[in-house]
């Protein structure tokens, strides 16, 4: 049996509790500042008011005060928070980990500078990890609902980090006969992907908004969107010298985000003609990390293709969106510029 510490309470970190405690492990779910609800909840009775689930027995929860009893002892940890937590992982919570302790991060997302340069979440924490201590960082991508993975639904995914050794050790904690688990050391190549999918959620949506403005069925619109969405995902991992075979994981995941989750949402509103800013006082309070990585996203093609390291001209989607996102665009797919650019 090995202690699995959680740190952030949200619903996919959560869902992982059911793998890991079926395969004997103890699970220590621990708060942000940000969890009180839901820490005190599942210490009372093991119901997680977000999944709304009931996690299994072997869950134990801490508030974030309690965050390094919660480190004590452990094994592994799993990193939970959304990618508007990693300021805060990284100034309170990072120099807790004890040295040698490996972390796999359900974060998706990147980090892009001025200069053009993409760093992924694995690359920032090994970049902030104190002097003297080390500690091998992972992600996990791919299509996953945390509702059916809590209710044992298949899901595939990969982990992904440099050392193979320890992606095993994360594989043997948390695989059941119904997560299903890759393994790769392609980290560029797998969480550039799975972060961009946000991104483009927002743009594949846009048909759906069309659609109900118009009141009929518009899937050839949206399968065009779907399927630029793929081609600018693909060649983003080329550019950055990732393994394009690993975009898979982040197109299933693009499915799963437009099908049903809130990233979408926004580009549904824009896609009904309905103004940006209307748009983002409508969904006042829910967490849009697909308008982040869209203005990260494009804000490194810009640059990089000022550099010649990257042709804009792969890019029209995700560059439209930002037109629209930061310029006040108004919205008008660039279909003339779709085409395969070789």
């Amino acid at each position: 049996m090995s202690t699995i510490t959680v740190i952030g309470a949200g619903v996919m970190a959560s869902s992982l509790s059911f793998p890991a405690v079926e395969n004997g492990n103890e699970m220590r779910l621990t708060g942000t500042p940000l969890d009180r609800e839901i820490i005190d909840s599942v210490k009372a009775n093991r119901y997680h008011p977000t999944l709304k689930r009931t996690l299994p027995e072997g869950v134990k929860a801490f508030q974030v005060e309690e965050l390094d009893a919660a480190l004590d002892g452990c094994d592994a940890v799993i990193l939970g928070v959304s990618s508007f937590g990693v300021d805060w992982f990284i100034e309170n919570a990072l120099a807790k980990i004890p040295d040698k302790i490996p972390v796999i991060a359900v974060t998706k997302g990147v980090e892009v500078y001025d200069d053009g340069m993409v760093k992924t979440f694995p690359e920032l924490f090994a970049s902030n990890v104190e002097k003297g201590k080390s500690h091998e960082f992972c992600a996990i991508g791919g299509p996953c609902r945390c509702y059916e993975l809590a209710d044992h639904d298949d899901t595939r995914v990969a982990f992904c980090g440099k050392n193979m050794e320890v992606l095993e050790f994360f594989k043997k904690l948390l695989e059941r006969p119904y997560y299903h688990i890759d393994l790769t050391q392609d980290v560029a190549g797998l969480e550039i992907a799975v972060a961009l999918k946000n991104a483009y959620a927002l743009g594949v949506s846009l048909g759906i908004g069309l659609e109900e403005k118009q009141q009929k069925y518009m899937c050839n619109t949206q399968s065009a969107l779907f399927g630029q969405s793929s081609y600018e995902i693909m060649k983003f991992v080329q550019y950055m010298g990732g393994n394009v075979e690993n975009s898979i994981h982040g197109i299933g995941d693009l499915y799963v985000t437009v099908m049903g989750g809130r990233s979408k949402e926004i580009g549904k509103r824009l896609g009904a003609g309905m103004p940006y800013e209307q748009a983002m006082e409508e969904l006042k309070g829910v967490t849009l990390e697909s308008v982040v990585i869209a203005r990260r996203a494009a804000k490194a093609v810009r640059i990089l293709s000022e550099k010649n390291q990257i042709k804009k001209e792969d890019f029209p989607l995700i560059l439209h969106i930002d037109d629209v996102l930061q310029h006040g665009s108004m919205l008008d797919i660039p279909w003339k510029k779709f085409r395969v650019n070789e």
